[in-house]
């Protein structure tokens, strides 16, 4: 089989790229195609060394530090690959991977971290947050989502099968595109995260400092309970505005090397999500830590957290993203503390080892395979 591999873009190590890096081991002779590719050399070692076929947008003016400005020709460079030589083609989409143009005797499977979730569900939101819902630069950003919600419905006929990463994407891929999806959950590294019974007096939020991951609600929230003590460790855009929410007792860290964070994750008494993610890994390593989470109860955390109702529980779920909701769960969470086993909390995470998903991805692109191999006879035979 000739396999290709598409990634919407190469820029950092996340979540995406922790499923990226098992698509390549399970294929490692894939030829790999990224809208853009501007991963330092010192994280690119997920990528087995395989370099990247890029788009032009790779070259135009500051794409480096802007790319996403280009949102809007991204559909155009996406479809610009020639993938007509290969049997199989796997893409790795949370914006336009899936858009790739393949044909009736190509077997396309389309990975899903989310439907573009700011052109969907997440709109008025995104737009609020960025600045972006009034004035005239509102009405373009508007007319450009707009576009690429056609256009993404549209490209989902391309797809032959489509994998989500959670049951909540699943039910958001159907939504979008009335299609059902196959539930593989994302890789955890846990053997990277050893089990750590005794906590220290802290709690831990590790994030990116982004506008939906919350991260200013729970410095304000630890802010009013001057008595607990926070550290948060991430970088990124939202950052003064998480300092200006923190007071004496929230520390700050900003970026830092996984070997730190592990160590954090480690010794903190729980971590806190305030985020609604569409699976988030995060809290699993933090799990295989023996490290409890207290989490905004929607997304995917119901999935991957057993809250106070199960017989061995992982921890506490906050029903709003508001700071007075967060310090509820806080409080709940110190009154059940002695129900939340570090045990318990690692034999949770063991569920979703890289082992597992490198298994269940395998198995269900063969079957498929098959299937696909088999309707081409019939129809040649027909014929």
């Amino acid at each position: 089989m000739r396999v290709a591999i598409i990634h919407d873009w190469l820029t950092e190590y996340a979540g995406a790229e922790r499923v990226l890096e098992q698509i390549l081991s399970c294929y490692p002779q894939a030829d790999l195609y990224s809208v853009v590719d501007f991963m330092p050399a010192e994280k690119r070692e997920f990528l087995q060394g395989k370099p990247s076929h890029t788009s032009f947008i790779q070259r135009l003016p500051f794409a480096r530090t802007r790319f996403r400005k280009y949102l809007a020709l991204m559909p155009l460079a996406v479809e610009q690959f020639d993938l007509s030589s290969y049997e199989i083609v796997l893409s790795s989409n949370h914006a336009v991977a899936k858009g790739v143009i393949t044909g009736p005797d190509q077997l396309h499977i389309c990975y899903v971290h989310s439907p573009i979730r700011y052109a969907w569900d997440l709109q008025h939101q995104y737009l609020a947050e960025t600045g972006l819902n009034q004035g005239i630069k509102g009405w373009i950003a508007r007319l450009i989502l707009h576009y690429m919600r056609i256009w993404d419905v549209r490209t989902a006929n391309n797809v032959d099968h489509f994998i989500s990463n959670s049951h909540f994407i699943a039910r958001r891929i159907w939504k979008t595109y009335r299609r059902k999806a196959t539930v593989i959950y994302p890789p955890v590294d846990i053997l990277k995260f050893s089990l750590h019974e005794n906590k220290d007096d802290f709690y831990l939020a590790a994030s990116r400092l982004v506008p939906y991951k919350k991260m200013h609600l729970i410095a304000e929230a630890f802010a009013a309970m001057p008595e607990r003590r926070l550290i948060i460790i991430g970088d990124g855009p939202e950052m003064q505005k998480v300092k200006k929410n923190s007071g004496a007792n929230v520390t700050v860290m900003g970026y830092q090397p996984c070997d730190v964070i592990c160590d954090y994750m480690q010794r903190a008494k729980a971590y806190i999500l305030a985020a609604e993610e569409d699976f988030g890994i995060a809290p699993l390593e933090a799990q295989a830590c023996g490290t409890p989470v207290i989490a905004f109860g929607k997304g995917a955390a119901l999935e991957t957290i057993r809250g106070l109702d199960d017989e061995h529980p992982t921890g506490v779920f906050f029903l709003e993203q508001t700071a007075q909701s967060i310090q509820t769960g806080i409080t709940r969470f110190e009154l059940e503390s002695a129900r939340i086993l570090p045990a318990a909390c690692r034999e949770n995470a063991s569920r979703f080892a890289s082992a597992i998903f490198g298994t269940k991805f395998r198995e269900l692109v063969h079957a498929k395979w098959r299937q696909f191999q088999l309707s081409l006879k019939k129809t040649h035979q027909t014929k």
